[in-house]
């Protein structure tokens, strides 16, 4: 199957939504990895509260991870969620080896987050009314993402 947002040689949109959608992807799923290795190691006195936080947000991305996979599939390109793939495009910092204090893996997690929340603005911006369903995807993933960090930056504060 083609379609005009995949196929677009002549690239007369600034983005085009596959190519957008995919990096997305890629960062989504590095992200949910993240926030499980932060859930895993968490320490200390805000252990319990940040432990079930990190799951959460390790069940959202995964969740927009799914969303964007299958909206690359409706438009007929394939998603690449493959480890390799994230690991050499994802472009997020990995979390740090063995137990991580809980104010600091909050930190960590939340640096990333909005790292990923300051790209998804940049993508719906790019991909515009070219895409109007992809660009939903990226303006209500931003919402998702500004909450979760906002949410950690208040449990640390």
């Amino acid at each position: 199957m083609s379609s005009t947002l995949v196929d677009n040689p002549a690239k007369t949109t600034p983005a085009r939504p596959v190519d957008e959608l995919q990096a997305a992807l890629l960062e989504l799923i590095d992200l949910s990895l993240i926030a499980k290795q932060a859930h895993w190691n968490v320490s200390g006195a805000l252990f319990r509260p940040l432990h079930g936080e990190f799951d959460e947000i390790a069940e959202d991305t995964r969740g927009w991870a799914d969303d964007v996979a299958e909206r690359l599939e409706a438009i007929g390109a394939a998603a690449d969620g493959r480890a390799a793939s994230v690991a050499g495009g994802s472009g997020l910092a990995s979390m740090p080896e063995g137990k991580i204090d809980g104010p600091a893996a909050a930190r960590l997690v939340a640096e990333r987050m909005s790292q990923v929340a300051e790209r998804v603005h940049e993508r719906a911006r790019r991909v515009g009314g070219a895409d109007l369903l992809s660009q939903d995807f990226f303006v209500e993933m931003g919402r998702g993402l500004e909450k979760q960090v906002w949410i950690l930056r208040e449990q640390v504060s």
